[in-house]
C-alpha cells in the first residue's frame, strides 16, 4: 500500500478516524451536548467533516491560522480557544470580514476585556474558568467574572472550561472526580453571571477524557475534544482509547543498522516525532514511539528509544531485526503525542483510502 512513499510522512487510517469519529458524535448526543470538535490536531477540512459528522459549523481551533483556513472552507462559528490579546484584534476582525464567518474569543482578566470593548472589533467571547489545571482562567467564585461579564456587555456568549489535568491519571475514577469539578466550576461561573442580570448562552467544557467519563453534562451546551479522532500512546497508557483505536502513524524508512551498538537508525528524528515523551508517565516504554509493522501496524516491541533532528535510533534487544528490518524497508511508528507528531512540518496525510489530505500549519 505505501510502496514508493517517500519519508518520513503522516499515515491516516480513516476507518480508524470515522469509527472514532462516530463514537464521539453518539456519545455527546445521547448526553444531549453539542460537539464543538477542537481541530488543532488534525489542522485538516477532510478530518473536521468526519468530526462534525457533515456539520459546517460549531468547531474549535488553536491559532488564527487555522480560524482561517477553515472559514474560508466554510466553517461557521468558529471557537479560537487560546485567550485573546490586542496584538491579534486585527487578524480576527479579518478573517471575519472576509468570510462572513463568526470566530469566538476567549479571555480571562479585566484588563483584556477592556481592551476589547475599546476596540472596534465586535467577535463575541467566552469568559475562560480555571476549574483546577490553573494554565488559564479565573476561579468561579472570582469577583472579576462579573466584573469581566459587565465590561463585555453584550458581547458575551459565555464560559468554558479545559480540565487539561485529567492527563495527569490514568484512573478512570479519578478522570471521573476531574469531570465532575469541571462541570461544577463551569455551570457554577455561569449562574453566577446569570444572577448578576447577564445572558449566558454557552457554557463549554472540554478534553477527551472528561468528555468521555463525565458522570452528568447537565447545564452543559457543549464540550469540546480532539485527541479522540487520532487518539496516540498517551491516551493509550491512560487507558482512555485501545491500541487498535490510534489512528496516526508515521511512515519511516530505516536508513542504517549499526550491530556493534546494538541500534538501527530511522529517518523519523525529533521533528517528525516531536520530543514530548510524555506517554511515558503512564507507559514506561513507549519512548518516542513504537515501531510497528507496515501493513498492520501491529507492534514489533521494538521503540525509537532516542531522537536527533532528522534521526530516529531503534535499540535492537534481538539482532534477527537485522534481517527483518533491512536498510531500506519501511516502519510505522505510533505517536506519543499526535498532537505534535503531526505539528512536525509534513503538510499532509497520506490515507489508507487513497487520498491526500493537506492540513494548515502555523499561527
Amino acid at each position: 500500500m505505501f510502496d514508493g512513499f517517500e519519508t518520513p510522512c503522516l499515515i491516516l487510517d480513516t476507518v480508524r478516524l470515522r469509527r472514532n469519529a462516530a463514537r464521539m458524535l453518539q456519545h455527546c448526543d445521547a448526553q444531549g451536548v453539542l460537539l464543538r470538535p477542537h481541530l488543532k490536531t488534525s489542522k485538516s477540512v477532510d478530518v473536521a467533516k468526519i468530526a462534525t459528522g457533515g456539520r459546517m459549523s460549531s468547531v474549535t481551533v488553536s491559532t488564527l491560522v487555522e480560524a482561517a483556513h477553515f472559514a474560508r472552507a466554510g466553517f461557521d462559528d468558529l471557537l479560537y480557544a487560546v485567550g485573546i490579546t490586542p496584538n491579534k484584534f486585527d487578524h480576527v476582525d479579518g478573517i471575519m470580514a472576509a468570510t462572513g464567518k463568526a470566530v469566538t474569543l476567549c479571555l480571562d482578566s479585566p484588563e483584556m476585556a477592556r481592551a476589547l470593548a475599546a476596540s472596534d472589533l465586535t467577535a463575541p467571547v467566552l469568559i475562560e474558568v480555571d476549574c483546577g489545571e490553573h494554565r488559564g482562567g479565573l476561579s468561579a467564585d472570582s469577583d472579576a467574572l462579573i466584573e469581566i461579564g459587565r465590561i463585555l456587555g453584550s458581547q458575551l456568549l459565555g464560559v468554558l472550561s479545559h480540565a487539561g489535568h485529567s492527563y495527569a491519571t490514568d484512573r478512570v475514577a479519578e478522570v471521573k472526580r476531574v469531570a465532575a469539578a469541571e462541570v461544577d466550576a463551569a455551570t457554577m461561573a455561569a449562574g453566577r453571571l446569570r444572577e448578576a442580570g447577564m445572558a449566558v448562552e454557552v457554557v463549554s467544557i472540554g478534553s477527551t477524557p472528561t468528555v468521555l467519563h463525565a458522570g452528568s453534562l447537565e447545564g452543559i451546551t457543549e464540550v469540546r475534544a480532539g485527541i479522540y479522532l487520532f487518539y496516540d500512546l498517551s491516551q493509550f497508557g491512560r487507558n482512555i482509547c485501545s491500541l487498535e483505536d490510534i489512528a496516526l502513524s508515521v511512515l519511516s524508512t530505516v536508513i542504517g543498522h549499526n550491530r556493534a551498538a546494538g541500534v538501527m537508525t530511522i529517518d523519523a528524528g525529533a521533528l517528525a516525532m516531536s520530543k514530548d515523551i510524555g506517554a511515558n508517565t503512564f507507559l514506561p516504554n513507549a519512548a518516542y514511539g513504537w515501531i510497528c509493522k507496515t501493513e498492520t501496524m501491529k507492534p514489533t516491541g521494538l521503540a525509537v528509544t532516542a531522537v536527533h533532528q532528522e534521526h530516529g535510533t531503534v535499540a535492537v534487544d534481538d539482532p534477527v531485526w537485522y534481517e527483518r528490518l533491512p536498510i531500506g524497508s519501511t516502519v510505522r511508528v505510533l505517536p506519543g503525542h499526535a498532537c505534535l507528531t503531526a505539528a512536525g512540518g509534513y503538510g499532509a496525510y497520506h490515507t489508507t483510502c487513497g487520498a491526500v489530505w493537506p492540513r494548515v500549519d502555523g499561527w
